[in-house]
């Protein structure tokens, strides 16, 4: 299963830039990850890069409105659609301004990694931690302690 990460904009923190690099290292043991970074605009803009960057693949949203996942749950959910046969998976994370209504109407799921608002940086190197955990999990490796 190949992950696109869609996010508006580029990580420009350094630590966010150092963080996204080490994870998407980490990442190409277990998973194929492709970033796609989008440029920043209305919200018609947005949501029409947006959608086109994820035509053909299953959209998941990552929202505070979104749907609350353990580690081990999206470890289960990466071996269900293994199991299914998807073939591409796309997370979107919004930029400054959050998600347009039109992206989260094309949603396939929506996910929630907190019921805080997270800088968008911040939500994508969560993101790929979280994505990285769950590869090991499903692996057996011992980076993930439960």
């Amino acid at each position: 299963m190949k992950w696109q990460i869609i996010s508006i904009g580029k990580p420009a923190l350094s630590w966010a830039k150092s963080a996204t690099e080490d994870y998407l290292k980490r990442l190409k043991r277990g998973a194929q990850v492709e970033m796609i970074s989008l440029r920043d605009g209305t919200p018609a803009q947005i949501a029409e890069r947006t959608t086109t960057a994820s035509e053909g693949t299953l959209r998941i949203v990552l929202d505070e409105r979104g749907k609350n996942m353990t580690s081990a749950g999206l470890a289960a959910w990466i071996a269900r659609q293994h199991l299914a046969g998807t073939k591409r998976v796309s997370i979107i994370i919004g930029g400054a301004s959050g998600h347009p209504d039109e992206v989260r109407a094309v949603a396939d799921e929506m996910w929630c990694l907190s019921a805080l608002t997270l800088q968008h940086e911040m939500a994508l190197v969560l993101f790929l931690e979280q994505l990285y955990r769950a590869h090991s999990i499903l692996r057996g490796d011992p980076y993930h302690r439960a």
